[in-house]
């Protein structure tokens, strides 16, 4: 096995991108060598911040026999022919949640990549937070008994703030709106914690965001084991707002950004303090794309997981629009979505 560097090329060049970049540059695993979008202007810059190369088009980097792989941070609508591209040409693929748009394209993106032996990698870089993690252990470890429920929302303000002409703001561009957006994360750790989904129902209002999206979601979710969990998703709040609620038989577990981890087994009568440090998520989730090309390590997150929490929002959306419970079955198995 090399120890060299994985050397990838980073495609689309929006802020998410940068933030890529930067976490790159922070291990020896991964280097990106050369970036491509089809603004001159974003290109040259983030070539200059990086130091990195410019290709002149997609098919430049694909062709070019030194760059292993590609970190796709384009809009969910161009991730299928960008990740089916790059497979056929026997590049390693890493896109940034969600998989893409429609179950449709993320079975067709995972296939390609199994097709043409390549890894597949989704950057859902949050359920890699400690207290997530520590959530994770003590659930496996059977510290929180038999699992009830769980209740999660994440929340920021982006209004006014985001570029009314983004696709962000269009329903075609981003079905859901922030459902998607953001929800989804919170979504991959429901699943992640508490295991399958069996239906949903939910709501969308728009309120404040400009353009055709809501900015408000609320989704109720029945898991395969009979849990249930609640996921709101803003984007008209104050600021930055994260709370997640694990309930058990024997343990709850209790996070909010502003106050950390807090649990309370049966019988204690105050809160236990989880110390829990701030990890690098987005370095380690390259870490281990950079490892499962080298075969040291498979994606924790590959296309089968990332068409699973997609099908919740898939059922979202549909709950939302036709006002009625949706299960899983249907949205996987119908081919509406």
């Amino acid at each position: 096995m090399s120890d060299k560097p994985v050397r990838v090329a980073s495609i689309g060049l929006g802020w998410w991108s940068d933030v890529l970049a930067d976490a790159a540059q922070k291990t020896p695993k991964i280097e990106i060598v050369k970036c491509y979008t089809r603004s001159d202007k974003k290109r040259e810059a983030f070539a200059k911040k990086y130091h990195c190369g410019m290709a002149s088009s997609y098919e430049e980097i694909l062709q070019d026999p030194s760059i292993e792989g590609v970190l796709v941070t384009t809009p969910n609508s161009a991730h299928l022919e960008t990740a089916r591209l790059a497979a056929k040409a026997g590049k390693h693929v890493f896109i940034d949640k969600p998989i893409a748009n429609t179950i449709s394209d993320g079975r067709a993106i995972t296939e390609a990549c199994e097709k043409a032996g390549v890894i597949l990698s989704i950057g859902y870089q949050r359920r890699r937070e400690s207290h997530f993690r520590w959530m994770h252990r003590a659930i496996h470890e059977g510290r929180f008994g038999g699992l009830v429920q769980a209740e999660a929302n994440i929340s920021r303000d982006r209004v006014g703030v985001m570029d009314p002409s983004s696709w962000r703001h269009s329903a075609a561009e981003l079905p859901g709106g922030v459902m998607l957006q953001i929800g989804i994360h919170y979504v991959d750790i429901l699943l992640y914690l508490l295991g399958p989904s069996k239906s949903v129902s939910a709501m969308t209002s728009h309120l404040y965001l400009e353009g055709e999206n809501p900015d408000i979601a609320a989704l109720l979710i029945k898991h395969e084991n009979g849990a249930l969990s609640r996921l709101s998703a803003c984007y008209s709040t104050v600021t930055e707002l994260y709370l997640f609620n694990v309930y058990g038989r024997d343990m709850t577990a209790f996070y909010t950004l502003h106050e950390g981890l807090r649990c309370l087994s049966r019988g204690a009568k105050t809160l236990e303090i989880v110390p829990c440090d701030k990890n690098p998520t987005v370095v380690e989730e390259l870490e281990e794309f950079a490892d499962s090309v080298r075969g040291r390590a498979k994606p924790e997150v590959g296309g089968k997981s990332a068409i699973e929490s997609l099908a919740v929002i898939r059922a979202g959306i549909l709950s939302a629009r036709e006002s009625r419970h949706v299960t899983m079955k249907e949205i996987l198995e119908s081919g509406r979505e």
